[in-house]
C-alpha cells in the first residue's frame, strides 16, 4: 500500500532520525568523557575503551553480515518482481481478455443491427411485443426503442421490476445521430459488466420518425471477475514498476536506518556495559592508590555480589587489616623512636666513637665522638657503603685496617691501630663485634674506638720517667763513690807496688773508672729520653735543614756516598731544630755503623710530599745498603735498650721515635727486597714554598767550596 506507506514513511524517518540523534548525543558525551579519562590516565579508562571496542566489533560483525545479505535480498527480490515474462504474461492476459470482450461486443453489435432491421417494419404500437420477442431470442437483458430526442417508444427487460429502462448517455446519442454505431462495455446497474449497443433503426420512408435501438447484453459473472482481476493486477504491476526505484531507495534507507539505530544502540550498550564492568575495577584502582598514599582505612562501595563484588569485599577486608597493622606499626614505631632517642642521647654523650654497619657495609649509625676522632663529617655518609671505602681519609684508612677483622670468622675482636691523620700520628684502640639477626642472618657490625694517642704517650713518658728516677737513685748515686774509690786506690798504691803489680792496678782502676763513666753517660742519655719535651717549634724549611746537616758529613772517610733527593717544593714544617738535628744525626750514625764495607756504599736521604686521610705531610727517608733490620727484633727496635749492634745503648731509635712523636709524626722501619734498610718518617706539613729545581747530591768525596 504505497499510499499508506508514503504517509507513514515521513514519520518513520523523523522518529528514526530523532532516535539516532539522541543516541548519537549520548554516545558523543560518553566518548568525550572516556577520552578525557583516557588522556588523564584515569584508572579503568583503557580497559573501558578496549571493552567498548571489543563489544562493537562483536556486534558489528553479525550486523554487517545481516545488513549485506538483507540488502542483496531486497534488491534481488524487488528485481524479481519485474521479470519480463511476468510483464509479458500480464500483457497477454489483458490482451486476451480484451480480445474476447471485443469479439463479444462485435457480435452484440451485429445482433442489435439485425434486430433494428426487423423493427423497421414494425409499427410503434406493436414495438413492445416485438422488442420482448427479440430480447428473448437474443438473450439480451434489455431492449429499448427511442427517438433521436431520447423519447422512449418501447422497451423490454428481463427484470420485471424495472419500470424505466436505462437510457444511453447524451454523448452516446450524439455519437449515434452522426451516423455511427455504438458499442461499449459498461458497468451494470447492479453488479458486474454489461455490453451496451446503440444502432439506428432503418427508415422505410422519409416521413418515418428516426428511431434508435439500444440493447444491453449481460456479461457472465466469471468474465467480469476475471477481467477485474486482470485489470487490477496489471494496474498494480504498473504501479510497482513506477515505484521500483523509490521502493528500493525507501527499503534501503529503512534498512540502513535500522542498521544505524542498531549500531548506535550496540555502541551505547557497549559503553554502558564496559563502564559498568570496569566500575569496580576503577574503584579498586582508586582504592589501591589511596592505600599507596597511606589511607589504609579506605572502604569501597559494594555494587554487586558477583566475582567483582567478592574482590571488592576482599579489598575492604585487606584495608581493614592494613589499618590495624598500621596502628600497631605506629605504636611500635613510637616505641622504637623513644628507644632510638634514648640511644642517641647515650651515644652523643660517649667519648668513644661508635659506628654501626649493616651486613652490606653501609653506615647505619654514628655519633659525634666518631666524627671528631676521625676528623670527617659522617652524617652525609649514612646509608653509604663505607666498609669498602677507598677514599684517602681517616675513615677509609680505618676501614682498610678493620676490613679483614669485620669479614673474618671471629665474632668479637680488639685491635690497636696507628695511622697518620691531620694532626699527625694517631693511635686508636678499636673493639668490634658482629651483630646477629633474629632470622639467623648476619645483622651487621658495631665498631667502638678511642683515641689513645695522648694516653699511650703519657703512659710511656710516665713509665720511662719512673725508670729514670729509679736509675738515678739506684745506679747513678753509687757511681761517684766507686769512681773516687778507684782513683784513690790507684793514687795511693801505684807508687808502692812493683812494676808488674802497678800495671795490673793501673789497668784495673782505669777499667773501673772508664765503665763508671760509661754508666754515667748511659744514665744521662736515658734521663734525657725520659725527660718531658721542652720543644721550641718554629717554621722550618726541611730541605734547607737537611742540606745543612748533611754538609757536616762532607769529610766522612772515602768510600761512602751520601746522596740527597729532595722534593722540588720546599716543604715547611713546624719543628724544633735542636731535636730534629739530634734525630738526623742518630739516623745517619746508625746507617754509617750498619755499613760493614764502606767501599762503594751509599746512603740516600730523600724528601717527598704526600697526602693521606685529608692531611698533607712530608716524608723523610733514610736508606742504606747495609744488612737491614732483623725480623726477630723489628717490632721492638723502638724500645729502649733494644739494639742489634755489639756496642751501643739501644737508645738511638728510641730517642728518634720520641722526637718524631713530639712533632706529631709517624716512623716506620723497612727492609727492602733489594737489600739494605730504610727509615721512613712522616711529619705534618704546615705550608709549602715554591719549587726550587731538581734534587742535589752530596758525596763523601765532595770537596769543600
Amino acid at each position: 500500500n504505497s499510499t499508506h506507506f508514503s504517509r507513514l514513511y515521513s514519520w518513520l524517518l523523523l522518529a528514526g532520525g530523532g532516535g539516532l540523534l539522541l543516541l548519537l548525543g549520548l554516545i558523543v558525551g560518553n566518548l568525550r568523557r572516556l577520552l578525557r579519562h583516557y588522556r588523564a590516565r584515569s584508572p579503568g579508562a583503557r580497559l573501558t575503551l578496549r571493552l567498548a571496542v571489543l563489544f562493537m566489533v562483536i556486534a558489528m560483525a553479525p550486523l554487517g553480515i545481516v545488513y549485506y545479505f538483507s540488502l542483496q535480498f531486497l534488491q534481488r527480490g524487488i528485481d524479481s518482481w519485474f521479470d519480463v515474462a511476468v510483464e509479458e504474461g500480464l500483457d497477454d492476459a489483458l490482451e486476451l481478455g480484451r480480445s474476447a470482450l471485443d469479439l463479444r461486443m462485435r457480435d452484440a453489435l451485429k445482433l442489435t443491427a439485425r434486430m433494428a432491421e426487423t423493427l423497421a417494419n414494425v409499427s410503434e404500437g406493436l414495438a413492445p411485443l416485438a422488442l420482448d420477442e427479440l430480447r428473448a431470442d437474443a438473450s439480451a437483458s434489455e431492449l429499448t426503442l427511442i427517438t433521436h430526442g431520447g423519447r422512449i417508444l418501447g422497451a423490454a427487460s428481463s427484470e420485471s421490476l424495472e419500470i424505466l429502462p436505462e437510457l444511453p448517455p447524451e454523448p452516446v446519442l450524439m455519437y449515434v445521430r452522426q451516423g455511427h454505431d455504438y458499442v461499449s462495455l459498461d458497468p451494470a446497474t447492479s453488479e458486474g459488466l454489461q455490453i451496451r449497443a446503440v444502432v439506428r433503426v432503418p427508415q422505410r420512408s422519409p416521413l418515418d420518425q428516426p428511431k434508435l435501438l439500444q440493447a444491453l447484453y449481460p456479461v457472465p459473472e466469471r468474465w467480469s471477475r476475471l477481467a477485474d482481476s486482470t485489470q487490477s493486477a496489471f494496474e498494480r504491476y504498473k504501479q510497482l514498476v513506477f515505484l521500483r526505484g523509490p521502493l528500493k531507495t525507501s527499503f534501503i534507507v529503512t534498512l540502513s536506518l535500522v542498521l544505524a539505530f542498531s549500531v548506535l544502540v550496540a555502541f551505547w550498550t557497549a559503553l554502558f556495559m564496559a563502564r559498568r564492568l570496569v566500575a569496580p575495577i576503577r574503584d579498586l584502582a582508586e582504592g589501591t592508590r589511596a592505600v599507596a598514599a597511606g589511607e589504609y582505612d579506605k572502604q569501597l562501595p559494594m555494587s554487586s555480589n558477583d566475582e567483582l563484588g567478592f574482590l571488592v569485599n576482599s579489598f575492604n577486608q585487606m584495608t581493614r587489616s592494613l589499618a590495624q597493622a598500621r596502628d600497631a606499626a605506629q605504636h611500635s614505631q613510637a616505641l622504637v623512636e623513644r628507644q632510638r632517642a634514648y640511644l642517641e642521647a647515650v651515644l652523643s654523650r660517649l667519648s668513644s666513637g661508635v659506628l654501626t654497619l649493616d651486613h652490606d657495609g653501609r653506615l647505619r649509625t654514628c655519633n659525634a665522638a666518631a666524627a671528631q676522632i676521625l676528623g670527617i663529617e659522617l652524617a652525609p655518609l649514612l646509608g653509604q657503603d663505607v666498609l669498602h671505602r677507598e677514599a684517602e681519609d681517616m675513615l677509609g684508612v680505618l676501614m682498610r685496617e678493620l676490613r679483614p677483622l669485620l669479614l673474618g670468622e671471629e665474632r668479637d675482636w680488639r685491635r690497636e691501630i696507628t695511622q697518620f691523620g691531620a694532626s699527625g700520628r694517631q693511635v686508636l684502640m678499636c673493639r668490634g663485634s658482629s651483630l646477629s639477626d633474629t632470622l639467623g642472618l648476619k645483622g651487621g657490625y658495631v665498631i667502638v674506638f678511642d683515641d689513645i694517642t695522648n694516653l699511650v704517650q703519657a703512659e710511656r713518658d710516665a713509665a720511662w720517667g719512673e725508670v729514670a728516677r729509679r736509675l738515678a737513685h739506684e745506679i747513678k748515686n753509687p757511681l761517684t763513690p766507686i769512681q773516687l774509690a778507684a782513683e784513690r786506690i790507684r793514687h795511693k798504691y801505684l807508687k808502692i807496688l812493683g812494676e808488674d803489680e802497678g800495671r795490673v792496678l793501673e789497668r784495673g782502676t782505669h777499667t773501673i773508672i772508664q765503665q763508671v763513666q760509661a754508666m754515667k753517660e748511659m744514665v744521662d742519655a736515658f734521663n734525657q729520653y725520659a725527660r718531658p719535651p721542652q720543644l721550641k717549634l718554629a717554621p722550618l724549611d726541611l730541605n734547607e735543614f737537611i742540606t745543612e746537616v748533611m754538609y757536616l758529613y762532607r769529610d766522612y772517610p772515602a768510600g761512602v756516598e751520601i746522596q740527597l733527593d729532595l722534593e722540588p717544593r720546599r716543604p715547611v714544617i713546624m719543628g724544633d731544630q735542636g731535636r730534629l738535628r739530634q734525630l738526623v744525626h742518630n739516623l745517619v750514625k746508625n746507617a754509617l755503623e750498619a755499613i760493614k764495607d764502606g767501599h762503594g756504599s751509599q746512603i740516600l736521604v730523600s724528601t717527598r710530599c704526600g697526602q693521606e686521610a685529608g692531611a698533607e705531610y712530608v716524608e723523610l727517608s733514610f736508606r742504606d745498603d747495609g744488612p737491614g733490620f732483623p725480623e726477630s727484633v723489628t717490632g721492638n727496635l723502638f724500645e729502649p735498650y733494644v739494639t742489634t749492634k755489639p756496642k751501643g745503648t739501644g737508645l738511638g731509635l728510641a730517642i728518634v721515635k720520641k722526637i718524631v712523636d713530639e712533632h706529631g709524626g709517624l716512623i716506620q722501619l723497612h727492609s727492602p727486597a733489594e737489600g739494605g734498610a730504610q727509615v721512613l718518617i712522616r711529619i705534618p706539613l704546615r705550608s709549602a714554598a715554591p719549587a726550587v729545581g731538581a734534587a742535589s747530591v752530596l758525596s763523601a768525596h765532595e770537596e769543600a767550596g
